[in-house]
């Protein structure tokens, strides 16, 4: 029998050991077990994830552009510079905008009352939610008649769990001679375009084309040649109209009437610029502070952002196209 003074240890020794494993066993391992790594951290306050969009994914607006064009032009009333072009049965104006809309009876347009050869022209527009396929609602200016030049912003309707698809195309001479030559860059948004108005413009001068979105440059389209660049004095345009041929998927999706009507809605419209009955020394618009043309530094990282980023499709990528049609893709 051992002695009171070592029975008195071991029951110390195992009151010790005791109480060790329960405090283990409260506060449990210090590192994960092999095999079962932390979860990630949630994602900064104040930066919510957006919706994957055809494997684009992005926390965050584009990078300040720091020069915003649209608040060197004022805005104007519809009724000075635009009519209506068809569909006047489809277009409704009161003081909060020009809303049009597509049924199965028609669609709706308008246009500007002059042609300009240069200027800013913009607006801003809200669009339809739920399914739109084969919906067009655009704005663009054109010269016409005949082999006529264009340049186009479009918002390529979707089905119901796809985002919109804006659409920049550039034709020249090349609509109407049976060679239709686009010259088309897409884009997904960094914001769901049916929930609030979002100004859309192009500047056009004899040096560069330039699409905005709320002042963000996302393409510029330089001169590079007489040959593939628009000259002509053009018109602005605005409409809604059925695309199923090709607008969704390359026509996959038509136009469903049982969701009609169709409806957007344009308002702040701006079209400031040299008339074609200007004089010569009529200053051409541009989009930076630069009376030259061209942009700033911060203008070139915001749209290189945006097309690292948004962009879905560009035609001088497109190894389908013929290159030759395109020559400015070489130069």
């Amino acid at each position: 029998m051992p002695s009171p003074s070592l029975f008195f240890v071991i029951i110390t020794l195992a009151l010790f050991l005791s109480s060790s494993i329960t405090a283990a066993a409260k506060t449990g391992p210090k590192k994960p077990p092999p095999n079962h790594p932390p979860p990630p951290p949630p994602p900064p306050p104040n930066h919510p994830r957006l919706p994957r969009q055809h494997g684009i994914t992005t926390t965050k607006a584009p990078p300040h552009p720091g020069y915003l064009p649209s608040s060197k032009f004022k805005p104007t009333s519809f009724r000075k510079c635009y009519r209506n072009l068809w569909g006047e049965g489809h277009q409704k104006l009161d003081p909060s905008g020009l809303t049009v809309w597509l049924d199965r009876a028609s669609g709706s347009g308008f246009k500007s009352v002059k042609p300009y050869r240069s200027g800013y022209f913009g607006t801003s527009i809200k669009l339809q939610s739920g399914y739109t396929a084969g919906v067009n609602t655009a704005f663009y200016v054109e010269a016409h008649p005949g082999n006529h030049d264009e340049v186009d912003i479009e918002f390529l309707g979707k089905t119901f769990d796809e985002p919109y698809t804006l659409q920049t195309n550039v034709y020249i001479r090349g609509s109407g001679d049976g060679r239709i030559i686009g010259r088309e860059m897409k884009f997904h948004l960094w914001f769901d375009p049916t929930k609030n108005f979002h100004h859309y413009a192009i500047i056009w001068n004899p040096r560069e084309l330039i699409f905005l979105v709320d002042d963000v440059p996302i393409r510029r389209y330089a001169r590079k040649s007489a040959a593939t660049f628009p000259l002509r004095p053009m018109w602005v345009y605005g409409s809604i109209w059925d695309a199923s041929a090709w607008a969704t998927d390359d026509g996959k999706y038509k136009a469903d009437y049982r969701y009609q009507p169709f409806v957007a809605t344009y308002k702040n419209f701006k079209a400031t610029g040299c008339t074609a009955y200007a004089p010569r020394w009529c200053r051409a618009a541009t989009a930076s502070p630069y009376r030259s043309g061209g942009m700033t530094r911060q203008q070139y990282s915001a749209m290189r952002w945006v097309q690292r980023n948004h962009m879905v499709y560009n035609y001088c990528w497109d190894s389908s196209r013929d290159r030759s049609l395109t020559p400015e893709c070489r130069m």
